[in-house]
């Protein structure tokens, strides 16, 4: 991991906890059909930063590929800039309200770079997904991996353990770095050297692609009657 990139991660264990993203209603449609895919996650879901989060943050980019192909789902955005693990787990009843098909869990990365007890953090993820399979049984959760600096020793090596070892106990889909190809790379982010640029969030959504199009296929065509796609993605938040 090179020094630019670890500068890049020990920022973002300040930044992330100090700008809180904005709320938003959940916008779904009466008599949308289509089936749906959540966000669960902190800044980089949210899209901090962005003058138009819910079209330019890879959610928002991921809608875009999934409207292309025809799929019938719909995205909804549910980052919250600054969140961790126990925060998420605060507030993933809330998000619940509506039915999940497909959920994806992008949190941990402020845990880690906040030297927070990492047992701590796996219980809180494994209680997020607990939730969410009790309250939709049929669902299916992609975990996003994150890493840390070196610099941070033994810390950062267990934490690099913690989500595939989480990812094969849980039976779930895994991304093992989440920011591959874009932490730390000047041009894919922001002034701040942080969060990342339109170009970085599509970058992001590249990354996310191959996991998440599996499920999406295989459920499309398990789906009876067939589903027309719609547009747009939705956005829920605190």
């Amino acid at each position: 991991m090179t020094r630019l990139f670890a500068l890049f991660q020990l920022g973002l264990a300040l930044v992330l906890g100090a700008f809180p993203a904005p709320s938003h209603a959940a916008a779904t449609a009466e008599g949308d059909a289509r089936r749906t895919i959540l966000f669960f996650g902190d800044s980089l879901t949210a899209g901090y930063g962005l003058e138009n989060h819910l079209v330019d943050a890879f959610p928002g980019v991921l809608q875009a590929k999934i409207d292309r192909e025809g799929l019938a789902y719909r995205v909804v955005n549910a980052g919250l800039s600054g969140d961790t693990t126990a925060g998420g787990l605060r507030r993933i009843d809330w998000v619940l309200r509506q039915p999940v098909d497909i959920f994806i869990l992008e949190l941990g990365g402020n845990d880690g770079l906040r030297g927070l007890p990492l047992a701590t953090a796996r219980a809180n993820l494994e209680a997020i997904m607990q939730r969410v399979r009790a309250r939709n049984p049929q669902v299916r959760i992609v975990l996003a991996g994150m890493q840390l600096p070196t610099s941070m020793g033994p810390y950062a090596e267990a934490f690099a353990r913690l989500f595939p070892d989480l990812a094969a106990a849980a039976g779930v889909e895994l991304i093992p770095f989440l920011l591959e190809g874009v932490g730390g790379v000047p041009e894919l982010n922001l002034p701040d050297g942080i969060h990342p640029t339109v170009e970085g969030h599509r970058r992001i959504a590249e990354v996310v692609w191959p996991h998440l199009r599996p499920l999406l296929v295989a459920r499309t065509a398990d789906a009876s009657p067939q589903l027309h796609p719609g547009t747009g993605n939705a956005s829920v938040g605190r």
